[in-house]
């Protein structure tokens, strides 16, 4: 059976890769183990040594990869580019950092004992990605798996597969041993499974809540970690004494960017009144300064959403919350790219909105924000917390300390100021809530993928 990938571009088969039978990825899982029991003995050291060598071969191929992104999911080649410079980016650091984080950990001195704890590899990683940042979602647990002594099954997006066999072809030229690393294109079915395989020992996925449960039920015989990065419907607020046009010009982005399908996105916009009615302007002002239309074209600011039936949802979403009461402040016809059945579809911003509106409730996967009145931190404060989800959150304000007074009584896994949408490899990636459980990213991202291992040694016997 084959998999077909439609590029949200024109709508054509972009790839058609064939489906791992049930011995296939039977196959896959018991040369994963075998691979793993030796490459857990190799040292840390080396490990790194081997994995730049991979970041070196991905970036020789940085234009290749960019225009693959760009037809399998609809980002600007002016910007796609920057998916493989942020992926370096995440792997090299995570590099750097493990001969540290997975070292041995002294617990201190004690008479005729040595002690110590040791972080040993889990196994086998099940890594299940998204397509809408499918190189930065994959690498964060991908490359650090690998450096923590782990194998790592790869199953990637049925929109974005050729994102996976990059990352084959990458570590088969850097020499990593056979069996080690290994990509599955399977079904939904197949895929839950394997989850529940005795040789799978943790799951990282990227998706949606509703995927993010089934991958919880598929795991709740067994006592396996779960990492679980979910859905998002971020808020942020631009407080009295924000810098206006700062703060207008990297919300709209942080709203827009990736035709808004990030799942830390910026989609809720709090605005003190002291700045509401300037800010909506400059908003409305620079929205209209974008360009829809094919990803392939330079000039394109605004790509398409990843497929007709994504455009329907959010034009849906935003029709509901008209109905209730919310107002457009975008005349769709200004951006004649936009037509009804069809990827292609306009930014909207909407104002006069309140949390009974999808807008401010769902996770609208699209170019769209609303907008709301604040007038107080206080009252900032209790809507942004007022959400299912939590997995980023930010501030536009001069006062550093009250972003820190603000951001400390926020429910969210990241807390900006002055800046969003944006995975720092020196933090901890978290969400709370509906966004998800675990970690990624930092030495507390090795911390899931490895187990503690005591060793209590005594030394000297009297």
């Amino acid at each position: 059976m084959l998999q077909r990938t439609l590029s949200p571009i024109d709508g054509s088969v972009y790839v058609e890769l064939p489906l791992a039978t049930g011995a296939e990825i039977s196959s896959a899982l018991e040369s994963a183990r075998a691979a793993q029991r030796e490459w857990r003995h190799v040292a840390v050291a080396d490990r790194a040594v081997l994995l730049a060598r991979f970041c070196d071969i991905f970036e020789s191929q940085r234009d290749a990869i960019a225009l693959e992104l760009t037809w399998q999911m609809g980002r600007p080649i002016r910007y796609a580019p920057n998916e493989v410079r942020g992926m370096l980016e995440r792997a090299r650091h995570m590099i750097e950092i493990a001969p540290a984080a997975l070292a041995d950990l002294d617990v201190g001195v004690k008479e005729n004992f040595r002690r110590f704890i040791r972080r040993e590899p889990l196994g086998v990683v099940f890594t299940v990605a998204a397509w809408n940042y499918p190189y930065l979602i994959a690498v964060n647990s991908v490359v650090p798996a690998l450096l923590a002594g782990n194998a790592v099954v790869l199953k990637h997006s049925a929109q974005t597969p050729l994102c996976a066999e990059r990352f084959a072809d990458s570590l088969r030229g850097a020499g990593l041993p056979n069996g080690l690393f290994q990509v599955l294109h399977m079904t939904h079915e197949d895929a839950e499974r394997t989850i529940r395989d005795a040789r799978v020992d943790f799951v990282a996925f990227t998706g949606s809540v509703a995927g993010g449960r089934a991958v919880q039920r598929a795991v709740s015989e067994r006592f396996i970690g779960v990492g679980l990065e979910l859905g998002g419907c971020d808020p942020v607020y631009v407080r009295h004494d924000a810098n206006l046009e700062h703060a207008i010009e990297n919300v709209v982005d942080g709203a827009y960017f990736n035709s808004g399908q990030s799942c830390c996105g910026l989609q809720r916009v709090y605005v003190h009144d002291a700045l509401y009615q300037k800010f909506v302007a400059g908003f409305v002002e620079l929205t209209l300064k974008y360009r829809l239309g094919t990803p392939l074209d330079p000039e394109t600011t605004l790509g398409p959403v990843v497929r007709t039936a994504a455009a329907a949802t959010i034009r849906e979403q935003i029709n509901a919350s008209v109905r209730a009461g919310a107002k457009t402040l975008i005349d769709e016809t200004t951006f004649p790219a936009s037509k009804m059945g069809t990827p292609y579809l306009a930014p909207q911003v909407l104002v006069n909105v309140n949390h009974s509106m999808p807008v401010m409730r769902e996770e609208v996967f699209g170019p769209v924000a609303g907008i709301m009145k604040v007038h107080t931190d206080e009252e900032a404060i209790a809507l942004m917390n007022d959400s299912a989800f939590g997995l980023t959150a930010a501030i536009w304000t001069g006062d550093d300390e009250a972003a820190v007074r603000i951001g400390e009584q926020i429910d969210t896994g990241t807390w900006f100021m002055n800046r969003c949408d944006y995975l720092d490899p020196a933090l901890a990636w978290v969400g709370v809530k509906d966004s998800g459980r675990g970690c990624t990213l930092s030495t507390v991202g090795y911390e899931h993928l490895t187990r503690p291992k005591s060793f209590h040694l005594r030394t000297k016997i009297a």
